[in-house]
């Protein structure tokens, strides 16, 4: 069984995710799919502090692109994308929609053991008869349109969203879009997939899983049972009889890692390199980090994302991006985009302890690149974390 180091590991993994993609200037929508090819999904987050969480992942590989790119390949005609609760709720490519079929029957042969769903079939019947005759609709339309009263229907807008919520995971609607505010534009899934992709035949829950499994894999480079588990959020017991098989058939390679206590597997169609050129920044929701364990062993990058801990028990910031650099994340930013005011503010920078000497230019550099890209004029750095002063971004 081969044995790989953990810097062979790492360039492994950044390798399958696209960092050593060519760029292309300006990146073309050919550019966006095959990004979202290396990362499989893009993982859809409401925060807003400095990026939505699923444009941050195709910048960091892409560099500045056009953000239309996205929202026509996720919202116009001819669709390359659409949201489903495929990582987490994520934007994947269509074709993954038949392989999701399996997960969406489960949905609504389960449907009782699920909190959010609304308990009424008359109340269901209602919002898709609704959607149906209106096309594209906010939980908020639907709401506005329907009757409200507790001896009818029992319209209100929590039940009114449990019912988008179980008819979603359940595929009998899809979303279309979101509006400006981020809310949901729901659709009968017939005028949101195309239709090749609506006619294309369902594969068995066995195929289903061996398509996820090889696209986690694809995506992981190297990974443990865990890693290609948590890709697609699938069962680790169907996981290890999609490894078998793909072990089996040549397309998976067993391989030990150092530092790893557990078993881990190569796909075959993703090389080790002897370098890697990164120099980006990491969104918290990037596949590359969206495993903390992982991140860890690999980066040796201790990583938890603070938005949720009180601001005086935060260590490192709000909104902490890992800074890439080569094959090592050497430093850690705060970040907000003061959109009326035109500034970049980088609320705290702090090094890791193999941090190169050249990281404060190089991150320096990466952030003029990250404001001129955000559209934002200014960047004010605040004397916050040990690699602060060192920033020049004048």
């Amino acid at each position: 069984m081969q044995s790989l180091s953990t810097a062979q590991a790492r360039r492994v993994v950044l390798a399958a995710q696209g960092f050593l993609d060519k760029p292309h200037d300006p990146p073309t929508m050919r550019t966006l799919q095959r990004t979202v090819e290396r990362t499989g999904v893009l993982q859809v987050d409401s925060v807003n502090v400095l990026q939505r969480a699923h444009y941050m992942p195709l910048y960091a590989r892409m560099g500045p692109y056009d953000p239309d790119l996205l929202r026509r390949a996720a919202e116009r005609r001819p669709r390359r994308l659409v949201e489903y609760w495929a990582h987490v709720q994520a934007l994947m490519p269509v074709d993954l929609w038949p392989v999701m079929q399996h997960r969406m029957e489960r949905y609504r042969a389960e449907r009782g053991k699920w909190g959010f769903v609304a308990s009424d079939p008359v109340l269901e019947q209602r919002v898709l008869d609704e959607v149906r005759e209106r096309g594209a609709s906010t939980a908020r339309d639907l709401d506005d349109g329907l009757p409200r009263s507790k001896d009818h229907w029992g319209w209100n807008w929590s039940e009114t969203r449990k019912v988008l919520d179980y008819l979603y995971m359940s595929g009998q609607v899809a979303i279309a879009a979101r509006n400006s505010q981020f809310e949901i534009l729901y659709d009968l899934p017939e005028r949101v997939l195309p239709p090749a992709v609506l006619a294309a035949p369902t594969p068995t829950r066995e195929e289903a899983h061996l398509e996820l499994v090889r696209r986690a894999a694809r995506s992981c480079g190297i990974g443990s049972l865990r890693c290609l588990a948590d890709y697609y959020r699938m069962l680790q017991a169907d996981v290890r009889a999609a490894v078998d098989v793909l072990v089996e058939t040549g397309e998976l390679v067993p391989v030990t890692v150092e530092g790893w206590n557990r078993q881990a597997w190569w796909h075959r169609d993703v090389r080790l390199p002897r370098r890697v050129p990164a120099r980006t920044l990491l969104s918290p929701f990037d596949p590359v980090v969206w495993e903390r364990d992982r991140t860890e062993n690999l980066f040796d990058f201790h990583y938890r994302i603070e938005i949720y801990v009180p601001a005086p028990e935060r260590k490192h910031g709000y909104y902490v991006l890992p800074f890439l650099l080569g094959d090592r994340i050497v430093a850690r930013v705060d970040l907000k985009a003061d959109r009326p005011g035109g500034r970049l503010l980088v609320k705290a920078a702090y090094a890791e302890q193999h941090a190169p000497p050249e990281t404060a230019e190089e991150l320096s550099a990466e952030l003029r690149r990250l404001a001129g890209w955000l559209g934002l004029e200014e960047i004010v750095v605040e004397p916050r974390g040990d690699l602060a002063p060192a920033l020049r971004v004048d």
